[in-house]
């Protein structure tokens, strides 16, 4: 739920979901202001978050109607 405030503060697009190995996953598109934005709060994560790695690279865009979290 706090990602997708942050996204829906940002004004950025796409999804995040837990990966049953612990690790996070997400796709993130918009401005590029507002995703390095995104990734950067990504970094810092909830309260009660431990971010250890954050890793990026390029993707395709699919031009999402929201953000969403996955199960």
């Amino acid at each position: 739920a706090w990602s997708r405030e942050q996204a829906d503060e940002l004004g950025v697009k796409g999804w995040i979901r837990n990966r049953p190995d612990g690790h996070v996953e997400a796709h993130v598109e918009g401005e590029e202001t507002a995703v390095e934005a995104m990734i950067d709060r990504l970094r810092d994560g909830p309260p009660a978050a431990q971010v250890d790695v954050v890793r990026i690279w390029d993707a395709d865009t699919f031009e999402f109607e929201g953000f969403e979290v996955r199960h």
